[in-house]
């Protein structure tokens, strides 16, 4: 009987000390969440490095960029027409040749006997027809006689000019000036027809082949200045005109094929050799530019983070500045063409406002700023390919 209020009892105590646990658990749960609030409210947002620059205006000048690949004024492989045997090579590789110059001789000896015989039977057959036209004029032979006479001349004059063709086939000349390529002919060798000897090209001046879309079409015109830049002489720029616009529209791109004639003096650019053509249209414009990695584009607009003071500067509890006052703030502007590393801002965007060029990958309205420009982005109207 005493036994049961007594388990009663220490059943109630167990209870009020559960509940006394679990109260200072909630209890310690909330005062530390409090806490953690004043903390960050305190603190405020940790500022983020970023890179900046003042936009400023510069000149643009409108201009066309396309990349084209380089081609020869004429190129050609000389091959021989008929089988033979190389006697001698009149050239080097890489020579610069005219035009009318032997390069390549064969062996001819026999069609040297052979043009001299047919030489004999043509003067025989002139002998012989003078001789009957005088016997003819004293009436010792028939017409008849003489138009054979004539014909028979006329055939072997035909036969030696067909042999001289054949011996001029055995001496390759280049058929326009220009520069060799090289060749791994060697005196001695046969040859078959259409066997490659060595290419030629002319290459002063070259051409530029590029395409640029139909709604630049009326941009063009034959004689207009063209630049053209290449990566293998990175510090010089080469001068050109336009000298053919084609007629036809690509109907799959919507490109327009253009051949431009560059100036070739020292040779430097080669058939081949691809090119960054620019082509210059209008007048000078004012425009405010920006380094590329300045500008965000997403499906909404493009827009860029601008570098703003704070109100007053972030302090800690104890009143100490916790950022530089410096916040970004998020705006939208309007982008035009690209030059280089940059990119013109037609509308959204004042000149002399510092712009955050870049690190913004971090930032959102608000956010606290510590600039360094330590190592910026490049920002170069004309970059060359920097070897490191």
């Amino acid at each position: 009987m005493q036994s049961a209020p007594s388990l009663k009892k220490r059943m109630i105590i167990m209870l009020i000390l559960v509940a006394v646990l679990v109260g200072g658990v909630i209890a310690f749960n909330l005062f530390k969440g409090s806490m953690m609030r004043k903390f960050m409210a305190a603190s405020g947002e940790p500022p983020q490095t970023v890179t900046t620059l003042v936009a400023n205006r510069s000149e643009w000048i409108p201009e066309l960029q396309a990349v084209g690949t380089l081609r020869a004024v004429r190129g050609v492989d000389i091959s021989p027409e008929v089988a033979g045997t190389v006697r001698h090579l009149s050239f080097v590789s890489g020579q610069n040749v005219k035009a009318g110059d032997v390069l390549v001789e064969f062996v001819n000896d026999a069609e040297k006997a052979q043009l001299k015989s047919l030489e004999a039977s043509v003067q025989l057959a002139r002998i012989t027809l003078e001789r009957d036209r005088a016997q003819l004029a004293a009436q010792a032979i028939s017409q008849a006689q003489v138009d054979t006479d004539t014909a028979d001349l006329q055939g072997k004059e035909a036969q030696w000019a067909q042999q001289s063709a054949l011996l001029a086939k055995k001496y390759l000349v280049a058929p326009f000036g220009g520069k060799l390529g090289i060749s791994t002919i060697n005196p001695g060798q046969f040859l078959n027809p259409g066997d490659k000897i060595v290419t030629l090209q002319e290459i002063t001046p070259i051409l530029v082949d590029f395409n640029v879309p139909q709604q630049q079409v009326g941009q063009l015109g034959v004689g207009r200045t063209v630049t053209l830049s290449v990566d293998a002489w990175p510090n010089k720029v080469f001068s050109g005109k336009i000298s053919a616009i084609s007629p036809l529209v690509d109907a799959g791109t919507r490109n327009i094929a253009v051949e431009a004639q560059v100036e070739n003096p020292k040779q430097e650019l080669l058939p081949g050799m691809f090119g960054r053509v620019r082509l210059a249209h209008g007048e000078k414009q004012s425009f405010i530019t920006l380094p590329q990695s300045a500008v965000t584009f997403n499906p909404y607009g493009a827009t860029v983070f601008v570098v703003k003071s704070a109100p007053k500067p972030a302090t800690t509890e104890a009143g100490h500045p916790a950022g530089t006052g410096l916040v970004a703030e998020q705006v939208f502007v309007t982008t035009g063409a690209t030059r280089g590393d940059q990119v013109a801002i037609i509308s959204g965007l004042e000149a002399g406002t510092t712009v955050v060029t870049s690190g913004q990958i971090k930032l959102k309205t608000g956010t606290p700023l510590i600039v360094n420009n330590q190592q910026s982005p490049p920002n170069d109207p004309a970059p060359t390919p920097q070897e490191k």
